[in-house]
């Protein structure tokens, strides 16, 4: 019966502003991915440079698992693996699939990473008492963001998830 009588906390205005698909960055930190029972844990160098990426993903131990690399431009990604194989493809899904094990959004996460959502598709945003991007919904997936404090303004934490897959990242280094 008290639970009856609970009251939402109102909804908390985002005012960040959102960063652009244009803006460059370079992170580094830690991604692990999860379907089923399959799951994977790696490591990652991404340097954002429009209209080109640069994903490097190692081991936990830093060897080398493939090089990934894409350019919007030519709608064209590439992956080299520590074998040798070299596989192209015209989207991240596919070749992240083929090289990783599981399908990586790249072309969405170059704007959720930053707490933004992708431009040119529906969305859903909720705010923090700070007014940064706690959750973010957009096109099936869903991004639940943690920060490091109070005051800073790049998430630290994302938890990725999709009807069947969840992926966790965690941002060691911005730049």
């Amino acid at each position: 019966m008290l639970a009856a009588c609970a009251v939402a906390p109102p909804a908390v205005p985002v005012t960040a502003e959102f960063a652009t698909i244009e803006t460059p960055f370079t992170a580094e930190g830690r991604l692990s991915a999860r379907r089923g029972s399959d799951a994977v844990a790696v490591q990652f160098a991404w340097n954002h440079q429009p209209p080109r990426d640069e994903l490097a993903v190692t081991s936990q131990f830093g060897q080398t698992i493939a090089q990934l690399s894409g350019d919007t431009s030519t709608k064209r990604v590439e992956v080299r693996g520590a074998d040798g194989r070299h596989e192209e493809a015209a989207d991240w899904t596919t070749l992240t699939e083929r090289a990783l094990g599981f399908p990586l959004p790249v072309t969405n996460l170059t704007a959720w990473i930053r707490a933004a959502p992708r431009g040119g598709a529906a969305y859903t945003v909720e705010g923090d008492r700070e007014g940064r991007v706690s959750v973010l919904r957009q096109d099936g997936w869903e991004v639940v963001y943690d920060y490091a404090d109070s005051a800073a303004r790049a998430p630290s934490r994302l938890r990725i998830t999709y009807p069947d897959l969840e992926i966790r990242v965690v941002i060691d280094r911005w730049q």
